[in-house]
């Protein structure tokens, strides 16, 4: 394995800030370390696999790493090089990082294929599965807080680069769901885990996940877009343009409405699937007046960093004490956790629900906490608002009755598939969003804060997207 070379370290230390996926960016870094080195390949090209332990601001977060390293770097893998270390005594390589290297990328599956163990590393297949060999893998493209390797048009393999304990929710519900015989997942083939050493406790940390890969598919935010976009270039129909109904946007071309319908019903059946693979819990009023408590919280710390909220925190507070007011018992069970378009996927076998993590900013325990489905409804809910004015906010500058014209057509684009989407998700089982709007209200809300405070601090420029969906009557 290599060294835990002090320039080896520095290059880390320096290389890691600069990477999408490292979560501490704003952040120095106090200390950085080799918690676990394997080596995966010797030879020319060689392939380890390092855990980084990263120390900020007291707490360490651990993140992993293929470490490609040759004496000669190819021209396409400059872009991803870390830098030279001394990779043995007296010998001194280029450092990089391996997943841009199809060269190595492809042992992953053989070891996977072949159930090997390497050091503390685990290579499993799922049962009754087989993995073929022989691909290279290669990035996909569209990456933020993990990197996905694509094998051919075979497998998704997805390295999760920040390392939680335990087991990783999306192996968890995918595998159970799995089992469950659920028609709107990708098929799980294998994994790769991080066996507690002799002596510590605690469950394998899992690494990587091996998927079906959707070939046909297409990712539901872009659908959405394209829709949108055809909507807003439709000629102005006649009369008043505060008339636009959404019967208009049906008549459009690229219209979404049949396929957010068919999008809610399997949100349903996979909640369906959700409930029965790890059960129903009937939770009294206190959970859901506790769950308001922490909204009405959020709001409050929101309204204090970001004053254009405040004009709508009365109205927003309003409907969060209303349901604490009438809180009932509910049940509670397993739910996506960070619904929206992006998460979901249009194939020719169509809709497949993805990336069962929860929100990754949470701690385990959160991500893995029971809520009500209608929680991952009004995230979706929330979805469609975006993309209804992802548009707008690229565009800004435009003239005001320009804007305004594009500003009715975004609310009415909105409204049509959101209410597709409930009579889909309410027909094929799941609770009728109609019949708790009060509640799903809630919910849409709370994240419509969460999106206030995160537009505030990473891209100002699209605040006025959550704030223009809140101008709309709460109720």
């Amino acid at each position: 394995m290599p060294p835990p070379d002090p320039s080896l370290v520095r290059l880390l230390s320096d290389w890691l800030p600069r990477q999408r996926w490292f979560g501490g960016k704003d952040v120095p870094i106090d200390e950085l370390s080799i918690g676990t080195a394997t080596e995966l390949r010797t030879g020319d090209p060689a392939l380890h696999h390092l855990v980084l332990d990263v120390r900020q601001n007291g707490a360490v977060d651990h993140y992993q790493l293929l470490l490609g390293i040759r004496r000669a770097l190819p021209e396409r893998l400059r872009p991803v090089e870390i830098g030279r270390a001394e990779v043995e005594p007296g010998l001194t390589g280029h450092v990089y990082d391996a997943v841009h290297d199809p060269d190595l990328t492809a042992i992953l599956l053989d070891f996977m294929a072949d159930e090997t163990a390497v050091g503390p590393l685990q290579f499993r297949r799922a049962p009754g599965t087989g993995i073929r060999t022989g691909l290279e893998g290669l990035p996909a493209s569209a990456e933020q807080s993990n990197t996905s390797l694509i094998f051919d048009d075979a497998y998704i393999c997805k390295l999760f680069r920040r390392l939680s304990p335990g087991v990783n929710p999306d192996l968890e519900v995918n595998l159970a769901l799995s089992r469950q015989g659920c028609e709107h997942i990708p098929a799980v083939h294998g994994w790769i885990e991080l066996v507690p050493g002799t002596g510590d406790s605690g469950e394998p940390v899992t690494l990587a996940m091996l998927s079906e890969f959707l070939r046909t598919g297409t990712d539901g935010w872009q659908l959405a877009l394209t829709s949108v976009r055809d909507w807003f270039a439709q000629p102005t129909p006649p009369g008043p343009a505060a008339e636009i109904t959404a019967g208009d946007a049906g008549a459009a071309g690229g219209d979404f409405a049949a396929e957010a319908e068919r999008l809610g019903a399997a949100t349903a059946q996979v909640h369906r699937d959700l409930a029965a693979a790890f059960g129903v819990t009937q939770t009294p009023p206190e959970v859901l007046r506790d769950i308001v408590y922490g909204m009405n919280e959020q709001l409050d710390q929101v309204t204090a960093a970001v004053p254009e909220l405040r004009p709508h925190a009365h109205a927003i507070r309003e409907v969060f004490d209303r349901v604490a007011a009438d809180a009932a018992s509910l049940p509670f069970q397993r739910i996506h956790g960070d619904y929206h378009l992006g998460q979901a996927m249009r194939t020719d076998a169509g809709w497949f629900l993805l990336d069962f993590e929860g929100e990754p900013a949470r701690d385990p325990a959160a991500r893995r906490a029971l809520g009500h489905p209608l929680r991952d409804v009004a995230g979706m809910l929330r979805s469609f608002e975006y993309a209804a004015r992802f548009l707008l906010a690229r565009d800004g500058g435009l003239p005001a009755d320009t804007a305004g014209t594009l500003e009715r057509r975004a609310q009415t684009w909105a409204e049509r598939n959101r209410t597709a989407f409930c009579e889909g998700y309410a027909a094929a089982g799941g609770p009728d969003p109609a019949a708790h709007a009060a509640l799903v209200r809630a919910f849409e809300l709370d994240k419509a804060v969460y999106e206030v405070r995160y537009e505030a601090r990473n891209r100002p420029a699209w605040l006025p997207v959550p704030l223009r969906s809140l101008a709309r009557p709460a109720g």
